[in-house]
C-alpha cells in the first residue's frame, strides 16, 4: 500500500477534536490526583496509626495494581455489582484520578519530609496549629521541592490517559483507531497520533520549567 499521508486529510478534525478530549481529560486527572494526593501524603506523615495506617495500604494497593485493571473496575466492576451507572468519562477520570493520587502522595510527602523540620519547630513555638503549619509554612516550601516531579506526573497522565479508548471515550488514541479501522493506513494513523502526544507532552515540559525557574527566583 505504501505510505501516503494524505489520507490523514478527512480525519484531521476528528484528530483534532480528540486531542482536545486528551488534554481535557488530563487535566481533570491532575486537579482530582492532586485533591486526592494531598490529604493522603499528609495522613501517611501523621503519628496516628489508625489514619497513617489506611493512608498507606491505600497508597500501596493503588501502586500495586495496574492502570488498566483500576479502570476496567470502575467502568465495569462496580456498575455490574452495585448497579451504578457511572459515565465512561467520569469512570476513566476517577480511575486515573485514583491511580495518579497514590503517585503524588507520595511525592507530596517526600516534599514535606524534605523541609528542614526546624521549620515546623519554629512555627509550633509562635502558636501556630499543626494545621496552620502545615498550610502556611511547610506545604508553600515543599511545593518548590515537588514541582519537577508533579510535572512529570502531569506528561505521564497525557501519556497513561490512551488506555482510556479501550472504555470508548473519543480520546486521540480512539480516533486513532477509528482511522485504522476504516483506512488501514496503520502506519500514518500512528504516527500522527504519536506527534500529537509528543508536541503535547512538549509543551507541557517547557512551560513547567519555566513555571519551576521563575519559582525558584522569587521563593
Amino acid at each position: 500500500m505504501g505510505i501516503d499521508f494524505s489520507s490523514l486529510l478527512p480525519y484531521l478534525p476528528l484528530f483534532f477534536q480528540g486531542l482536545l478530549v486528551t488534554i481535557g481529560f488530563s487535566i481533570a486527572t491532575v486537579v482530582f490526583g492532586l485533591l486526592l494526593g494531598i490529604p493522603i501524603s499528609l495522613m501517611r506523615l501523621s503519628a496516628n496509626k489508625w489514619i497513617s495506617g489506611p493512608a498507606s495500604a491505600y497508597v500501596e494497593i493503588i501502586r500495586g495494581t495496574p492502570s488498566l485493571l483500576q479502570l476496567y473496575l470502575i467502568a465495569y466492576g462496580i456498575p455490574i455489582a452495585f448497579g451504578i451507572n457511572i459515565p465512561i468519562f467520569v469512570a476513566g477520570v476517577l480511575a486515573l484520578s485514583i491511580n495518579s493520587s497514590a503517585y503524588v502522595a507520595e511525592i507530596i510527602r517526600a516534599g514535606i519530609q524534605a523541609v528542614d523540620k526546624g521549620q515546623t519547630e519554629a512555627s509550633r513555638s509562635l502558636g501556630l496549629s499543626y494545621a496552620q503549619t502545615m498550610r502556611r509554612v511547610i506545604i508553600p516550601q515543599a511545593v518548590k521541592n515537588v514541582l519537577p516531579a508533579i510535572g512529570n506526573e502531569f506528561v505521564t497522565i497525557v501519556k497513561e490517559s490512551s488506555i482510556v479508548s479501550i472504555i470508548g471515550i473519543t480520546d486521540l488514541m480512539r480516533i486513532t483507531n477509528i482511522m485504522k479501522s476504516q483506512t488501514f493506513r496503520i502506519f500514518e494513523a500512528l504516527i500522527f497520533a504519536a506527534v500529537l502526544y509528543f508536541i503535547v507532552t512538549f509543551t507541557i515540559s517547557k512551560f513547567l520549567h519555566k513555571v519551576e525557574k521563575r519559582w525558584k527566583k522569587y521563593a
